[in-house]
């Protein structure tokens, strides 16, 4: 499968698995877990994303154990994870308010956590998993700086930040910022028109997508010409309506790496078809106009 470099020492496979339904499945056990770990792998796909809030806090853990259970696989992947919001459940039970903390304490706190949870020695890529309308730049950054020096962490980034949100943090770094995960699919578009994108491509950084395929909601019956454009596209090319819509994102010079998240193994079994899915540029936008509703101005 391609690979994407984020950084001169970090790549991710083009297609990354998402764990965020991680703690959700009915079996968490580490077989499990591991059974699809070995299906991407199958396809080439290397990278795990995770997040510490995951699953209630949980999912890290459960990872964890698949890990201790088969530490051959730790070599063979590039994990995310992601810290800064305080959701008053699991370990953060007793918070009086969902927030969240960009602190330097908070930070390093996270990251100790997410080693330990993971039972892993460092973090591929660490990101802000949200804006944090109370940061203080100088010492986030100072903070992030100092997770890449220890070496507990190889890469960092940020996730959902808008253009000013990354160039204040950015300014306070030393190391540079790897990526932004920002929400990109067909019926979340508007980053390819407000300069969220662009910003990204100008600075020659490969964006994460998360919820490509619109949470579901491209298959619920509410987005009926742009599904079926979808299923027969899928179909010409042996492949489903799903693959179709990640090749839309695949196709775009911006080079995204969809984050795809399923718990079915059949159905990680086949996040590579996107790949096969051809996509010119008239069926882009054909895409894009039934996504939008209207044609292009």
């Amino acid at each position: 499968m391609e690979r994407i470099a984020l950084t001169d020492g970090l790549s991710l496979s083009r297609i990354v698995y998402g764990m965020w339904r991680l703690a959700g499945d009915a079996d968490i056990s580490a077989a499990h877990v591991q059974a699809k770990i070995e299906a991407c792998l199958a396809q080439g796909i290397t990278s795990l994303d995770q997040a510490d809030i995951y699953g209630g806090y949980q999912a890290e853990a459960i990872l964890g154990r698949c890990l201790k259970a088969a530490p051959h696989l730790r070599d063979k992947l590039e994990i995310v994870t992601k810290c800064g919001i305080v959701a008053p459940v699991g370990r953060h039970a007793g918070a009086r308010v969902k927030h969240y903390d960009t602190s330097a304490a908070h930070i390093a706190r996270s990251i100790d956590l997410s080693l330990r949870e993971m039972g892993i020695d460092h973090i591929d890529l660490l990101l802000v998993h949200r804006p944090d309308p109370f940061m203080d730049p100088a010492e986030t950054g100072a903070a992030l700086d100092r997770a890449v020096a220890s070496g507990k962490v190889r890469a960092v980034g940020v996730s959902n930040f808008r253009p000013h949100d990354w160039t204040l943090l950015q300014s306070s770094m030393r190391t540079r910022l790897a990526t932004n995960q920002i929400e990109l699919s067909l019926l979340a578009h508007t980053a390819f028109t407000d300069g969220d994108l662009a910003f990204l491509q100008e600075r020659g950084v490969a964006p994460m997508a998360w919820s490509p395929l619109g949470g579901g909601r491209l298959f619920s019956g509410r987005h009926d010409a742009l599904a079926a454009r979808l299923e027969a596209i899928g179909a010409a090319a042996g492949a489903d309506a799903a693959a179709a819509a990640v090749a839309w994102l695949l196709r775009h010079p911006a080079r995204i790496v969809p984050i795809m998240g399923t718990n079915a193994l059949g159905r990680i079994a086949t996040l590579g078809k996107a790949f096969e899915v051809p996509m010119d540029r008239q069926t882009w936008f054909e895409l894009y106009t039934l996504a939008m509703g209207h044609e292009v101005p």
